[in-house]
């Protein structure tokens, strides 16, 4: 009998069929229920017969038409992805597996290259928006590319425009063999290697480069820039491995690999299309390939726009888990039934408890010195994000170049070794409050969180998942920015190593996330044993929270699951949703500061903060 492997929300299921003529609709619908048939809620699914979906194959990411029979369009053990099918009346679509579906979004962000946030960014990763250039930064572009026709047609020697690049700088190039010269930058600088970036962080580093173009300082035509932002809007998103920068003069052989596949060259995916050659993407879009003018090749490659577009994902991940990390520590903290006499000279007065463990009694100091540096490493990426990183920078309202150092990755790779090094402490001190909730001469509950222990180990691997992924959280924090190795003949003798800054603070974030899911699990695990007693009201809705994704554990039972559930209610704030309106009401009622002084105080449309989107009807 045939069968095949469908990925449902992060989970694989077999599904066989007696029926090869059946259509790729019941393949589909099979595969939900089956999802579906031992999830808490039904897995969030109200109807799978209402539900709509797209689904793909797994092999080049070709999407199947629900009509079709299955023995038209799969083979036996075929792997098919399954995602949320996008909603035609929505100003925005939601995510399916290989990243977003916005043919019918209409809300676009106006890129001016100065107001541009790490937010914004990551929701144009996701697809949340299109973009368009605001009137002002077309006129730059215009200017700053009138002066680059003029420096060419007047034969004036000048970097990168005229002249050979790094060590090559002193060689004059024919006015002749000027777009050569561009092409021939971008297809030999296209020498990074490893896996390609996913769709969403694609789109974030093509976005923050035209962000960057935006700012008129870089002798882009306004033709090409058009080009791009097609691209970007019709999702066509070059092949860009993630290794091969060391982040000074810029990164350039990611930036190259996504110019290249706007050339037509190399491979490119789209949602319609998944991977295959670039000029038959674009062409499938609609879509011309870009024709490089004299400097543009430098102009879409010369900056730092791989360290800053993964740091602002890494920022971001970072401030929403450490927010919600505080409401796991408090739950923990519930628990293991901690006195709160170290936060608070006035609650627990009657508490025979004298003093609790440093991961209980320490958490404000520990956590707070985590926000501070977020903090600090988020408005460096926000400038980094709005700064014009190329070389030589064109003044068109000056006439003239400069050639400089804004290329150089050292903010942003210090800046990211900083949240690495912040972050990580996040998961240490929830390792160690799991070894609390798992050890019964600590907690003063089942041992491992389980009843009938020998026959079921309960959580014993899951903290030492936890106790792994801090260890590997301790080689990732050393920094890279201590590091440099002297690159193009000497010329470019000091770099900042900020792509692998920015690639390991990802994944730091990443383990802290699984650290804390895992506690979070725990936590919950443990108010089983105090039944009847309740907590606090928002760590009520909290525990409810996880228990519509997860069981309570009665026995011992695939425990990767859950854990990878709760991980993904991290990843969607809904910790923080659930419990953010009651910490507003307490700070409003006990913490004077917090109080607006105006109606307009938390307005997210105050003149202070100005809205950048514009709904095209």
């Amino acid at each position: 009998m045939p069968r095949f492997t469908i990925h449902v929300r992060g989970e694989w299921l077999t599904v066989p069929c007696r029926d090869v003529s059946c259509t790729i609709r019941w393949l589909g619908a099979e595969a939900l229920r089956r999802y579906t048939k031992n999830k808490p809620d039904n897995g969030g699914i109200r109807s799978v017969k209402d539900t709509r979906f797209v689904a793909r194959r797994c092999q080049g990411r070709g999407l199947l038409d629900p009509d079709d029979t299955i023995e038209d369009v799969l083979e036996d053990n075929d792997f098919v992805e399954l995602g949320d099918e996008y909603n035609p009346h929505s100003c925005c679509a939601r995510r399916d597996s290989g990243g977003w579906l916005f043919n019918h979004v209409q809300v676009y962000l106006l890129l001016d290259g100065n107001s541009l946030t790490s937010a914004d960014l990551v929701s144009l990763g996701k697809g949340l928006h299109k973009i368009k250039l605001s009137p002002d930064a077309e006129n730059k572009v215009v200017q700053s590319r009138e002066l680059l026709d003029t420096i060419v047609k007047d034969n004036k020697v000048v970097y990168g425009i005229t002249t050979g690049f790094g060590k090559f700088a002193r060689t004059v190039i024919p006015v002749s063999k000027l777009n050569e010269l561009q092409e021939n930058l971008i297809r030999s600088h296209s020498a990074g290697v490893g896996s390609p970036l996913s769709p969403e962080r694609t789109r974030m580093l093509l976005a923050l480069r035209i962000n960057v173009l935006a700012k008129g300082h870089s002798g882009i035509s306004l033709e090409t820039l058009h080009k791009m932002i097609e691209a970007f809007n019709a999702s066509c998103l070059s092949y860009v491995p993630e290794k091969g920068t060391v982040g000074a003069s810029g990164d350039l052989a990611p930036l190259s690999h996504l110019a290249l596949g706007l050339m037509g060259e190399g491979k490119m995916w789209s949602p319609m299309s998944g991977w295959a050659d670039a000029k038959y993407v674009l062409e499938a879009h609609g879509l011309k390939p870009i024709s490089l003018k004299p400097k543009e090749g430098l102009a879409l490659i010369n900056g730092t726009q791989m360290i800053t577009s993964l740091g602002a994902e890494a920022v971001e991940r970072a401030q929403a888990v450490a927010r919600q990390a505080d409401i796991i520590a408090a739950l923990t903290l519930e628990v293991l039934k901690g006195t709160t006499k170290a936060f608070d000279s006035e609650s627990h007065r009657f508490c025979d408890r004298v003093q609790d463990a440093y991961t209980l009694r320490c958490c404000p100091q520990v956590h707070g010195v985590v926000n501070d540096t977020i903090d600090f490493v988020k408005n460096i990426i926000n400038t980094e994000i709005n700064s014009a990183t190329d070389n030589p920078m064109v003044f068109a309202e000056r006439g003239e170049t400069i050639s400089g150092g804004n290329f150089h990755g050292e903010y942003p790779a210090k800046a990211l070794d900083y949240l690495s090094i912040a972050v990580h402490e996040l998961a240490s001190i929830s390792e160690r409050r799991i070894e609390r909730l798992c050890n019964p001469s600590l907690s003063e509950l089942p041992a491992f969180l389980v009843n009938d222990g020998g026959l079921n180990s309960g959580f014993m691997i899951a903290h030492c998942t936890a106790a792994a992924l801090v260890s590997e959280n301790k080689v990732l924090c050393h920094p890279s920015s201590v590091d440099s190795l002297s690159t193009s003949a000497a010329t470019e003798d000091h770099v900042s190593m900020g792509g692998w800054a920015a690639r390991k603070a990802l994944r730091v974030v990443e383990h802290v996330e699984q650290v804390l899911s895992i506690e979070l699990l725990a936590a919950c695990q443990g108010i089983e044993f105090l039944r009847p007693l309740r907590t606090t009201t928002p760590l009520e809705k909290a525990y409810d929270l996880v228990r519509t994704v997860v069981k309570p554990w009665i026995k011992d039972r695939f425990m990767a699951a859950d854990i990878e559930a709760v991980h993904q209610l991290l990843l969607d704030q809904k910790v923080w949703s659930v419990a953010q309106p009651y910490i507003e009401k307490y700070r409003m009622e006990h913490i004077p500061e917090s109080r607006p002084s105006s109606p307009t105080a938390f307005s997210l449309e105050s003149p202070a903060s100005p809205r950048k989107r514009v709904r095209l009807e």
